[in-house]
């Protein structure tokens, strides 16, 4: 929107993401060629955490570029987070027992490390394109 008042809150993003079973991320190979996969993933400290083989090409592609583009599923609740993942493998890192405890309790099976985090630097949501279309610079 041209002003806040259309504007969606912040929550919009948290509830979509906390409730969402899959995530798509997106991401690129060394020679810049895009790749987008569907996965499970977790909510948690307004991060999207998700985990898998370290061989799989999205894996391979963060470790090469660890830009990613995290959306859901839906087009009509649309919620799409850029940024930059840190990997976590350390088993002992709070972060990592929270994450595998928000796997546990979502999914019914404990994840182990390794961990992707994504805390986004810029969001976009919208549920009324154009009306609240909404932009969040978050560094």
């Amino acid at each position: 929107p041209k002003n806040m008042k259309g504007a969606l809150p912040w929550s919009f993003v948290c509830q979509r993401m906390a409730k969402s079973s899959n995530y798509w991320i997106c991401t690129s190979s060394p020679d810049g060629r895009p790749h987008a996969v569907p996965t499970w993933g977790v909510w948690v400290d307004e991060a999207v955490c998700f985990s898998g083989g370290t061989e799989t090409r999205w894996a391979r592609n963060l470790a090469a570029n660890p830009a990613v583009a995290v959306h859901l599923e839906n087009g009509t609740e649309v919620v799409i987070l850029e940024g930059t993942v840190q990997r976590i493998t350390d088993p002992n890192d709070p972060m990592t027992t929270r994450v595998a405890d928000a796997y546990e309790a979502k999914y019914k099976m404990r994840h182990p490390p390794p961990f992707w985090i994504l805390r986004p630097d810029v969001a976009f949501s919208w549920s009324k394109f154009p009306k609240d279309a909404t932009r969040w610079k978050l560094v």
